[in-house]
């Protein structure tokens, strides 16, 4: 360190500390250029920069931050700090005194660029100065009140932008949305993000085709590239990097990832939030009107109620289903469709290698502690080519019936969400002693009650489902589909092939007599219309 004696050369950390990153009038930029001036002001050489963005100084001490910390430890390498303002360095009475300790153990200066009258300088060198104990009470005092008034108001704004229907306040948006300007120009609401929302449809799709949330986020990540998070998305959003510490707040050291994954737990928070519906959410659960009913955040909600409700029930289902999903650079076209007959149970694909020249369907009955008396193993093309053949003269001319499910409605699911926030609601009735405070719990109580009421009286309208002619044939879909879609059709179609233990001598070709094909039972239009003909002739 140098000596802090004679014309010797001061040497100065410089500290800049930002709260959120878009906030222009407090950047960096403008942090550095008024410590510099400091410095210069000082004759102080700066020989390093603490610099800790989208950090609080409201709920971290400066003894927290990432980078400010780890120079604090290290006092002997530099003779004072410098800040732009007092805000930058801390915001309550507590935090101020335990810097000024430190700067007093140390013999430091804290020097504030701007500050009541210009640069502001506490020179702590000389532990006998009182003036340096006395400033930094007063303007500590100040800066928590400060922070207490700012606080108050934001409260306050947020509380009466969180009322207002389809207004957003800012901030980070729920996961498929996106901030736009309101049509009439005053202020900013949410709109579909089309990116996030094909993320979404993807998901509920992958869900009804039979994933579970472990599954899917298995398939997230292993995408080329992976599909961003909704943290990775939304810094994307803002031309940040993606990844960051894990394990808590920005100050707590957990690991650093290039990027962030998905997880069961992130696919079951998406799906299960009411901001798919458009609703504004306040500590997670929906913000209501005086009449109970959520206040919208968007005029143009992810998803109805009805589909929200589907999507939850899949979920109840899905979170017990804990078999490994199918992987989708899989060849094996007859997974799930390929049987052996000497135990019933599931053949499954193995790859050509070392003296195996060919791919195989094997029965794996051992693998799964079952004792199958003649395992089987068959030629995967000769099966996969022999399956293709009995398909399609089975259903091959029929036409592709697409079932478009069109949901009902049932008010249970709400009615439950309103009755556990009315619960838990109650339960602070005796919290009050002001005449304000028991109004406004009593203005709560009366709208979620008038809500219930409106469910209650709604009737459960139950599902629909409609058949939509496609005018195409299974063997033109068969034809347009990779391994997957095909494995689709044959499970769609109940198909499902049996095979029996080889016989000596039929290694070189296929013996048909070794299987047994079946598709579920469906009805032929044909058939049927020659059947309702003749009918008609006998009449």
């Amino acid at each position: 360190m140098t000596v802090l004696q004679g014309a010797t050369q001061l040497e100065a950390l410089s500290a800049i500390r930002l709260s959120v990153r878009t906030d222009e009038t407090t950047s960096p930029g403008r942090q550095r250029a008024a410590n510099g001036g400091s410095a210069q002001a000082l004759g102080a050489k700066i020989i390093g920069e603490a610099e800790d963005l989208d950090v609080s100084a409201s709920k971290t001490t400066p003894f927290e931050r990432p980078e400010l910390s780890k120079w604090l430890a290290e006092p002997s390498r530099f003779d004072m700090i410098l800040w732009w303002r007092l805000d930058r360095a801390v915001r309550s009475m507590a935090d101020m005194h335990e810097l000024a300790k430190w700067a007093r153990t140390y013999r430091k200066m804290l020097v504030f660029a701007e500050g009541p009258g210009g640069m502001l300088k506490l020179d702590f060198r000389n532990p006998l100065d009182p003036i340096a104990e006395i400033m930094v009470t007063l303007l500590a005092f100040a800066a928590q009140m400060e922070a207490q008034a700012i606080r108050e108001r934001v409260q306050g704004a947020s509380a009466a932008m969180r009322a207002m229907a389809l207004r957003w306040r800012g901030a980070r948006p729920p996961y498929g949305y996106m901030p736009a300007p309101m049509p009439d120009g005053a202020g900013q609401t949410l709109v579909p993000d089309p990116d996030a929302v094909k993320v979404i449809e993807r998901i509920v799709r992958e869900l009804i085709e039979g994933g579970n949330p472990t599954a899917i986020a298995r398939s997230l990540n292993s995408d080329d590239p992976p599909i961003p998070t909704p943290r990775d998305h939304w810094a994307l959003k803002q031309g940040r990097a993606t990844g960051g510490r894990t394990g808590g707040p920005a100050y707590e050291r957990g690991t650093k990832v290039e990027r962030f994954k998905w997880g069961a737990s992130t696919i079951n928070s998406l799906l299960r939030s009411p901001a798919l519906l458009g609703h504004k959410l306040h500590g997670g659960v929906p913000v209501r009107d005086a009449s109970g009913r959520p206040v919208a955040a968007t005029a143009e909600p992810i998803l109805t109620r009805e589909e929200f409700d589907n999507i939850a029930e899949l979920l109840g289902t899905r979170a017990r289903d804990t078999r490994p999903a199918v992987r989708k650079d899989t060849n094996a076209l007859l997974l799930r469709v390929i049987f052996c007959a000497g135990c019933d149970g599931r053949m499954y694909y193995t790859k050509a290698s070392g003296k195996r020249k060919t791919n195989v369907y094997g029965c794996r009955s051992a693998a799964h502690g079952v004792t199958c008396e003649t395992p089987a193993s068959i030629k995967a093309e000769w099966v996969e080519e022999y399956v293709k053949r009995e398909f399609l003269q089975h259903a091959g001319r029929w036409e592709v019936i697409e079932i478009r499910k069109i949901p009902g409605y049932d008010p249970g699911p709400e009615i439950g969400e309103v009755s556990a926030e009315l619960e838990a609601h109650m339960k602070q009735s005796g919290r009050f002693r002001s005449e304000a405070g028991r109004r406004l719990w009593e203005e709560k109580a009366t709208a979620l009650e008038t809500r219930l009421e409106e469910l209650e009286a709604t009737p459960r309208r139950p599902p629909v489902e409609e058949e939509i002619r496609t005018g195409r044939t299974y063997a033109d879909q068969w034809e347009s589909e990779d391994d997957a879609g095909k494995r689709n059709m044959l499970l769609d179609a109940g198909a499902r092939v049996l095979v029996k233990q080889s016989r000596a001598g039929g290694k070189h070709a296929l013996d048909e007599s070794r299987l047994a094909f079946d598709v579920a039972q469906h009805s032929d239009p044909e058939a049927e219309a020659l059947e309702e003909a003749r009918h008609q002739a006998l009449l």
